[in-house]
């Protein structure tokens, strides 16, 4: 048992050699292999429909586990379903870029074909109990957004991905469907206001995929896979990213001006410094190679390591400032 590579694995992508992968357990592999630095954002996201449901005074806190257990089970099998997928159509041979910036468990021989479709059958499976439960507690409208859920897990990365449909998808999935999707799950009732309040973070996960199709927009071209940076070009891309980031704050602010929010989330000025890094950055080319302030293991990433770190300062800051939000409507300081 390796909780250290455990911690690792949460927080970055690990890269590893083959004998340092034989020598981890269990666990430490399938976080490594689901890539669960990045299933971080779907917890973040249901936690922020928890901290909505519990504000308006209807948190259910088992039904919230579940679906946040469900929730990321389903990315961590999407992730798997992603790698399996591109390994069979040959995306990842001839270091393709993702292959650069973090273990492709199969392309990099860690893994065997069965061994990735038994992960992804075993974790399928706890997301698909999770999700039963919650239709038997909720009914018809949670199997439609249970469906819903499976149809993206399983057709993401094709065809979605290769139409200029994977970014608007995670647009979806990350605010309104997810967002939404578990405020409804958690006190049974819909409430567009909580849709709003999901697309500042939501816009922050679709900017970081921007950026990351950006960085391997050439790559993706030579492969045939027609991400929407590919389709709308390198140029107008950026200036798409740009415009993500800055909406994150229009919107908050929205909120705030029509007391759906309390000033408490002005916090979010406090990533402030990094969207100015962010446009700096997203106003020129990619460079051609690695400026020597570029932290080491980055590169090949740029232009998404910019939109990384914007949306993890901005998203940790919306998240307490939500909380401060509870917390002072609570007590009285504001009304409800």
């Amino acid at each position: 048992m390796n909780v250290a590579m455990w911690g690792r694995a949460l927080s970055v992508i690990p890269r590893v050699s083959k004998e340092e992968w034989s020598e981890l357990d269990f666990v430490s592999k399938w976080l490594i292999a689901t890539r669960s630095a990045v299933i971080i954002m779907t917890v973040i996201a249901s936690g922020i429909a928890g901290l909505l449901a519990y504000r308006d005074g209807a948190f259910d806190a088992v039904l919230w586990g579940a679906c946040t257990l469900g929730l990321a089970f389903a990315h961590a099998t999407n992730n798997l379903v992603n790698d399996l997928t591109d390994h069979k159509k040959g995306v990842d041979k001839d270091n393709y870029f993702r292959t650069q910036y973090g273990p492709q468990p199969l392309e990099h021989g860690l893994m065997t074909t069965g061994q990735v479709i038994k992960y992804a059958v075993v974790t399928g499976l706890v997301a698909l109990a999770a999700g039963a439960f919650l239709v038997t507690q909720r009914g018809q409208v949670t199997l439609t957004l249970f469906l819903i859920g499976i149809f993206f897990v399983l057709f993401y990365t094709w065809p979605l991905k290769y139409i200029g449909m994977g970014e608007p998808a995670v647009l979806v999935v990350w605010g309104p469907l997810m967002v939404g999707g578990t405020y409804y799950v958690v006190t049974g009732r819909f409430d567009w206001h909580v849709a709003l309040a999901s697309l500042p973070f939501a816009l922050g996960a679709t900017a970081v995929l921007f950026g990351k199709h950006i960085d391997k927009l050439e790559a993706d071209q030579g492969k045939h896979i027609r991400t929407l940076p590919v389709l709308l070009g390198e140029r107008l891309s950026r200036h798409v990213t740009s415009a993500m980031l800055l909406c994150q704050y229009g919107l908050v602010g929205y909120l705030i001006v029509t007391r759906y929010f309390s000033p408490v989330l002005l916090v979010v000025l406090g990533a402030a410094p990094a969207l100015l890094l962010a446009l700096k950055a997203y106003r020129a080319r990619r460079p051609l190679r690695p400026p020597p302030e570029l932290p080491p293991n980055v590169w090949p990433l740029w232009f998404v390591a910019f939109a990384f770190h914007h949306t993890r300062r901005f998203g940790m800051l919306y998240v307490l400032g939500l909380v401060a939000d509870v917390v002072i409507r609570k007590i009285g300081l504001v009304g409800p």
